[in-house]
Order: structure tokens, then C-alpha cells, then sequence
């Protein structure tokens, strides 16, 4: 964006999880002294020529991002530094971001953030916030001899047109850039800031202030309530087929006479030489349920952590990293889960077995990210990875996953296959005609509403949270919902399955699968909507990267829930 640049400074090292997220921290020009007050201090001043095709291009950009509403995310002491603001109502909100300018349509509407300044009134112009009014809040500690703490930063950005850009005086005329200026433009970039003593918060607690502006707490306890009725409805359901279904017919078979009544039996039980047949596709279905239990387990961990305030967003990156090293450590439940399905699947390859297992999802996985990766190096984006990234990530896959998948395996390989209660049939039985809710594929779509009932409100927040930067602490709640989404998935499988037991129709593995996995394709639906709905993103790359990493998202969530 052509702003001030820091002059020989450091860059602050990252974790994988921010390099992997693309949170790059740059060292900054501005330059502060504890409690040393500075009014309309200089940065720089940038110039440029619109009769230069190099210095047009660059002020062209600069009035895209103003358009678009881009913002700064600036950190001091690990804090985000926010814009307070009072929205309607006598709320205030704080945003931890600031916008680099706003424009006035030629119909003299103000937009976005251009509303707070009525100087701000030139037709078909754009205002610059090259200024910037930091206030800094500290506490200091009593007991310790350590000195003071930063407990908050806040700042008002300006727009002023400097008439002497060398010695600024922070007053005067808006910085505007009309959309036609020809000639030269000066920008001046300068700031001022304040330190302000602040007794009532307590370090621990210094990142309230973001939570209180951000309103929703009340929606989530509602999604929780409508999620738990959704799960007491189901429950009910799936006690009474097992009490009084099951009971009343283990209790008609048991009163038979084996001899005389045998044939006629009905539902269920009709179907128990075939119940055990292997699956088609045995291989493929032992691998997804593999690589599902690794997920399942790291999603649980990595949440159970946060919810202990392990992973507060205050450890930038820490929920990614963590994310990330638990879905290497777990390559062996991986292996074990898969071998003894495949084993008691009655297949024959375990070699192929154990190396789809290792290289199939997170093949795919990684392929896309591979990809997204090309795109924004093509790009050429901050958020891009750098290849020692790749090579790292790389490592962990091939050095630690892959052989913990394989120790997983010997394991399973070696435990006797999993012992059936019946002997299955010599000659598979015919199914009989389906009624239109017992055939697969209507028993499978209806399967995936129930779970995304349960999680759709938390998901707008999830994907808030990714795609516009918003803070995401609700831990707690998120947890909740996880605890749910497991109970709804496996209770509807299990009522949708009996269903289609009791309609003699014995292919349950697949269907059984499919039936909580297809909440992914109404993710899928449902993240396609927010794209048109909520995001503004122009330009190929930028879709086909949204597109990409929610692919990615899917793909984990459909094994999951699978």
C-alpha cells in the first residue's frame, strides 16, 4: 500500500499456527517512549506524481483498498489496537481495526467509515485517515518494583491535509484525494499519542473491552437451547425403538416355539445372515473411518484446551499450532481403526490399506492447500507460505504421521478381526422394494439436517471469525455445540439405520456414514450463501481461495461427522 516503512527493523518471529494462517507482524515506523506524550509527531511523507504511470498506479491502489474499506490491524504489546465507536442505542463498539480511508459517492453519499466526520463532504472524493490520536492505558504494579503494564490501546484515526508537511500542526482541512486529481499528491503521515493511567483493569483481564462491544452472547444461549431440545427429541426417540421396539420383539422371539413359528419371522431379524456381509468398497471405508477418528480426537483435544483458556486468542496462532501437531501425533488410532475394519472387513491388502490410510485425506488436504498456496504466491500476498514452511509441514507428515500410522496398524493387523455374532449367509438375500424414505438416498439427505440444526448459528461465527477478522473467544459455547453435534450425528444414524434394518435392507456401513457425513454438503450450502451474502470479494483469486480453503474445511468436517 506504499505507507511508511520501518527502517532496518527485525521482523517478530511467528508459529507455525500464524505462518499456516497467514498472520504476518510487521515491525512498525511509529516509534513510542513509556509515558513520553507526542503531539503531531512526522513519519513520512509520501509524493506523488499522477503524470508518472508508476506513481498513478500505486495511488490508483491506494484508492481501491479505500473503496473496498480495507483496514489496519495494528499490535502494541500483543494487543490489538481498536477504534471505539458508538454505534446506535449508546453502545459502543470496538474495532480492532481501523480503516485506511473512506469515499464520498458522486451522489455525495458517505461511505462506510466516511459518516463520522461531516468535513467529509466533496463529491466523488476520497478521504485518507493519515493521522492517527493513540491513547495508551497502563496500571501500574504496586507490590513488584517492575514499573507499569499496558492494559489497553485505543486510537481515533484523523484526516488531515498538512500545509507544511516538515513541521505538521494537526489541524486545518481534510486530506482529500479527488478521484480526477491531476498533478502532484502529498500525503503526510504523522500521529500523536498519550499515555493515560487506568486503575480499574487488571492485566489478567485486559482483553474485556473487545469482548464487551461484541454483542451475540444471547443468540448463542438461545443456538445452545434449540440445539439441546433438537438432542432431547432425538434421545427420546432412540430410547423408545430400543425399549420399546426391540424389547417387544426380543420378546415375541423368545416366547416362539423355534420350531413351528421360525418362518415367520419379520423386520429385522430377517436380515441377520447378511447383516455381517463385508461393504463394497471395504478398502475405501476403512480408510475415511481411519483418518475420521484422528480428526474426531484432535477436534476434541484441541477444544478441550481452549476451553481451559489454553488457546485464548491472546496466544496468537496457538489454535492452529496446537490444531496441527495433535493431527500428527495421532497418525496411530488412525492406523489401529482402520486395520481392524479392513481386517474385519475381510480384506486381504493391508499394505494399501495402511498407506491410503497415511497419504489419502491428507493428500488431498494438502494438495488443495498446495494449491491455495501457488495462487497467493502468484499474487504475490503476505499471507502465502513460505517454501520452509511447506518443507516443515511436509516433515512432520512424512517423519511422524506416516510412521505412527504404520506402528497403529501393525497393531491392528495383529489383533484377531472383530468376532460377529452370526454366521453371514452363502447367497446374499434379495431386497425387497424400498418405500421412498427407507432408500438410501433420501434416508442420507435427511440424515445431515438434524447435526447442521445444531450448528449453523455457531458456524456464522466460525467463519466470521476466518474471513473478516473478528475476535473468536467463545470457547465455551463452541465446545457445547461439539458435544452435541457428536450425540445428534451418531443418534440419527442409529434411528435413519433401524429404519432401514426394519425395511430389510442389510447395506448399512455406507449409509450409516453418509447419513451424519452429508452435514458437510449442507456446510458446503450453507458457506456458499455467506459468500454471496456477507462477503464482498471481487476478483478470481480471492474466490477461488475462498472456495479452496472452505473445500478443505469440508472435506475435514465430512470425515468427522462421517
Amino acid at each position: 500500500f506504499d505507507f511508511c516503512q520501518a527502517e532496518g527493523k527485525k521482523r517478530p518471529s511467528e508459529n507455525l499456527g500464524q505462518v499456516l494462517f497467514g498472520e504476518r507482524i510487521e515491525p512498525s515506523p511509529y516509534r513510542f517512549t513509556f509515558n513520553k506524550k507526542e503531539t503531531c509527531k512526522s513519519v513520512c511523507t509520501k509524493t506523488y506524481d499522477t503524470t508518472k504511470p508508476e506513481d498513478k498506479q500505486k495511488l490508483d491502489f491506494l484508492k481501491k483498498s479505500m473503496l473496498l474499506n480495507y483496514q489496519h490491524h495494528w499490535i502494541v504489546d500483543n494487543m490489538p489496537v481498536t477504534w471505539c465507536y458508538d454505534v446506535e442505542d449508546g453502545q459502543r463498539f470496538c474495532n480492532p481495526g481501523f480503516p485506511i480511508g473512506c469515499y464520498i459517492t458522486e451522489d455525495g453519499r458517505p461511505k462506510d467509515a466516511c459518516v463520522i466526520n461531516s468535513e467529509f463532504h466533496e463529491k466523488d472524493t476520497f478521504y485518507i485517515f493519515n493521522h492517527v490520536d493513540i491513547k495508551i492505558y497502563y496500571h501500574v504494579v504496586e507490590n513488584e518494583a517492575l514499573g507499569a503494564r499496558l492494559v489497553a490501546a485505543k486510537l481515533e484515526p484523523k484526516s488531515y491535509k498538512h500545509t507544511h508537511p516538515d513541521n505538521p500542526d494537526c489541524s486545518g482541512v481534510p486530506m482529500d484525494i479527488s478521484n480526477k486529481a491531476n498533478g502532484e499528491v502529498k500525503i503526510a503521515y504523522t500521529y500523536s499519542v498519550s499515555f493515560e493511567e487506568e486503575k480499574s483493569i487488571r492485566w489478567a483481564s485486559r482483553w474485556d473491552y473487545i469482548l464487551e462491544s461484541m454483542p451475540h452472547t444471547h443468540i448463542q444461549w438461545f443456538s445452545i437451547m434449540n440445539s439441546l431440545v433438537i438432542v432431547l427429541f432425538l434421545s427420546g426417540m432412540v430410547a423408545m425403538i430400543m425399549l420399546r421396539t426391540l424389547h417387544k420383539d426380543i420378546a415375541r422371539y423368545n416366547q416362539m416355539d423355534s420350531t413351528e413359528d421360525a418362518q415367520e419371522e419379520f423386520g429385522w431379524k430377517l436380515v441377520h445372515g447378511d447383516i455381517f456381509r463385508p461393504p463394497r468398497k471395504g478398502m475405501l471405508l476403512s480408510v475415511f473411518l481411519g483418518s475420521g477418528t484422528q480428526i474426531l480426537i484432535m477436534t476434541f483435544v484441541t477444544l478441550f484446551f481452549a476451553c481451559l483458556g489454553f488457546l485464548s486468542p491472546a496466544n496468537r496462532g496457538a489454535l492452529m499450532t496446537c490444531a496441527v501437531v495433535l493431527w500428527v501425533l495421532l497418525g496411530t488410532p488412525a492406523g489401529y481403526v482402520a486395520a481392524r475394519f479392513y481386517k474385519s472387513f475381510g480384506g486381504e491388502k493391508w499394505k494399501t490399506n495402511v498407506l491410503l490410510t497415511s497419504f489419502l485425506c491428507p493428500g488431498i488436504v494438502f494438495a488443495d492447500f498446495f494449491i491455495m498456496n501457488l495462487i497467493l504466491w502468484g499474487e504475490g500476498s503476505s499471507a502465502a507460505i513460505p517454501f520452509g514452511t511447506l518443507v516443515a509441514i511436509l516433515a512432520l507428515w512424512f517423519c511422524i504421521s506416516v510412521p505412527l500410522t504404520f506402528i497403529g496398524a501393525y497393531f491392528g493387523f495383529k489383533k484377531n478381526a472383530i468376532e460377529h455374532p452370526v454366521r453371514t449367509n452363502q447367497i446374499p438375500r434379495q431386497i425387497p422394494e424400498q418405500s421412498f424414505y427407507t432408500k438410501p438416498l433420501p434416508g442420507i439427505i435427511m440424515g445431515g439436517i438434524l447435526p447442521f440444526g445444531c450448528i449453523f448459528i455457531q458456524l456464522f461465527f466460525i467463519l466470521n471469525s476466518i474471513w473478516s477478522h473478528q475476535m473468536y473467544y467463545m470457547f465455551g459455547f463452541l465446545f457445547l455445540v461439539f458435544i452435541i453435534l457428536v450425540i445428534t450425528c451418531s443418534e440419527a444414524t442409529i434411528l435413519l439405520c433401524y429404519f432401514h434394518l426394519c425395511a430389510e435392507d442389510y447395506h448399512w456401513q455406507w449409509r450409516s456414514f453418509l447419513t451424519s457425513g452429508f452435514t458437510a454438503v449442507y456446510f458446503l450450502i450453507y458457506a456458499i450463501h455467506y459468500f454471496f451474502s456477507k462477503l464482498q470479494i471481487t476478483g478470481t483469486a480471492s474466490t477461488i481461495l475462498y472456495f479452496g480453503y472452505t473445500m478443505i474445511m469440508v472435506l475435514i468436517f465430512f470425515l468427522f461427522t462421517g
